[in-house]
């Protein structure tokens, strides 16, 4: 599987799809080019990193149905939309549904190869941060259900005193088990056993900070 981050241009005019992928390709872009939703669903593209740049009004399934079949498949690749003059309406109602952006015909170069660059940013970032949560719950998932009771009391800052009471064992046996968390966790320190909760719990540690 090609996994270089890939602009997939999806468009049923032809000239609309050489045109903007020669501009794109001149620019240092991967493109994938395809004449309808179908034809991209149809591809492997669906598993790989980039974003889409897709037009909004298309016979068939149009771009608003693709966002909406993506979305089912809990999909997340960014979207920008091309739009003309008469379907901003459309694509304003993209963005509520979460698009990343919409560029109405004729582009600005610019601006159109800034938004894609923020697009295939977002989704690697997006996809690093699925990578992590996949490992935390792989960690997560050796955990015994007693030791899994512990780690939540732990991350929400509680004693052993208090954890022992609350589970009705002794405090020895909640070090016991402490240790052992930290050992399937494979944490060094309380913070790491907070930032995998977070992980697990499909929370962004640390994405509160200033």
């Amino acid at each position: 599987m090609n996994l270089i981050p890939t602009v997939f241009l999806i468009d049923d005019d032809q000239a609309i799809r050489d045109s903007v992928g020669l501009l794109l390709r001149a620019n240092g872009l991967a493109v994938e080019a395809f004449s309808s939703a179908v034809d991209f669903l149809e591809s492997d593209a669906i598993q790989r990193p980039g974003c889409l740049l897709l037009d909004v009004r298309m016979p068939g399934m149009s771009g608003l149905d693709l966002q909406k079949h993506l979305q089912a498949l809990n999909q997340k690749i960014p979207i920008i939309f091309i739009t003309g003059h008469g379907d901003v309406p459309m694509a304003i109602r993209a963005m509520k549904a979460g698009a990343f952006d919409f560029v109405e015909k004729p582009f600005q170069t610019e601006n159109l190869l800034n938004r894609i660059h923020e697009a295939l940013a977002l989704d690697a970032q997006e996809r690093c941060r699925q990578a992590q949560r996949d490992e935390a719950a792989v960690r997560i998932a050796l955990l015994s259900p007693r030791e899994r009771e512990v780690l939540e009391r732990v991350v929400a800052g509680q004693y052993n005193k208090v954890i022992a009471a609350e589970l009705g064992i002794s405090i020895s046996t909640v070090e016991i088990h402490r240790k052992r968390v930290m050992e399937k966790l494979q944490a060094g320190s309380l913070s790491d056993l907070i930032r995998l909760q977070a992980l697990y719990n499909g929370e962004n540690p640390g994405s509160d900070k200033q």
